[in-house]
């Protein structure tokens, strides 16, 4: 059985869950106009042709899905039509989304669960450059962490930014959460003695805010670097998880930042911010193709709920629904 038929199979039982319904409408943006697109495709060509081929490639590079993404992609359509003979381009709906599933899946075991510590708080470190919703996103999974019953302890490590400590320190008598951050000082002491304070407090969870400085690499490098040194030192292993937060909306400069980020320091994971804010829903394969890192979370809306735990099924089913 293929991809596409278990996806229709499982969610033409499950449409009033409501994580899929938040999926179904975070990505509305990118599903009318990545879809209709390739609905009027089919139209516009029955069968099978280099015509066709060259329109779906247009169609899949306008989605931000990336260049590389796009052209292996292409490589597999063309020999699944050859070697299954398929002419009506109507038949290709199943193949497309088959194959843009197999891409983010194939290659390494990459997990989108969170890395839980077993002794002390689980240290997740939040980086990303100014701008991104890196704030509101720590604010987003303390929320999260919480309403599973943990407890959580934001860390203002975004020391020599004016008003950033202030900030976080806002989101955290917002959400219900214990706070530590002093400013203009070195981040890296502050951190320490933040964690310090969560090992005291027993917390299960710690999210650590950083500087978002890219343009200076060097000096980013050296502060990362130094963070994880201290953190390390407190707790063995840590930190659990590096999360790099991504704007949606910025499309390919977002890669480029994850893999300048990812040449400074270790990223566990991406946080997709603004997700149905964009019409370039794709960014999620280009990711994972260009960088290989998994998606850990998506934001589907404003609220505090809408952040998500990322899920490909549902993704998929976001993005392809009206052709199910």
């Amino acid at each position: 059985m293929s991809f596409f038929t278990k996806l229709k199979n499982k969610f033409t039982k499950k449409t009033d869950d409501e994580v899929t319904t938040k999926y179904e409408k975070g990505l509305e943006k990118t599903r009318n106009e990545f879809v209709s697109k390739l609905s009027l495709l089919g139209i516009k060509y029955t069968k099978v042709s280099d015509e066709y081929f060259d329109e779906l490639e247009k169609i899949l590079i306008s989605a931000d899905i990336g260049i590389n993404t796009v052209f292996k992609f292409m490589d597999r359509i063309k020999e699944r039509v050859r070697k299954e003979n398929i002419i009506d381009t109507k038949y290709l709906n199943e193949v497309i989304v088959d194959e843009l599933f197999i891409i983010y899946v194939e290659g390494e075991n990459l997990t989108d669960k969170i890395n839980y510590s077993e002794n002390g708080p689980t240290v997740i470190l939040m980086i990303g450059v100014n701008g991104v919703g890196k704030t509101t996103t720590i604010a987003k999974l303390a929320y999260k962490f919480k309403n599973m019953g943990k407890s959580v302890m934001m860390v203002a490590g975004d020391t020599f930014r004016a008003g950033a400590v202030e900030q976080l320190k806002l989101w955290s008598k917002k959400v219900g959460t214990d706070f530590y951050g002093k400013e203009n000082i070195d981040p890296a002491g502050v951190i320490y003695d933040g964690i310090q304070k969560a090992i005291e407090n027993n917390n299960d969870i710690v999210l650590v805010d950083t500087a978002g400085r890219l343009q200076n690499k060097v000096n980013l490098m050296n502060e990362l670097e130094k963070i994880n040194r201290v953190i390390g030192k407190l707790i063995p292993g840590a930190p659990h998880e590096t999360l790099l937060v991504i704007d949606a909306t910025t499309g390919q400069n977002g890669i480029m930042q994850a893999t300048e980020f990812k040449k400074i320091t270790n990223i566990t994971g991406i946080v997709l911010t603004k997700l149905d804010s964009s019409s370039k829903g794709g960014i999620v394969l280009a990711i994972k193709e260009n960088t290989n890192i998994p998606v850990k979370f998506i934001g589907l809306g404003e609220k505090m709920e809408d952040l998500d735990t990322f899920d490909i099924e549902n993704y998929i089913y976001g993005l392809f629904k009206d052709m199910l």
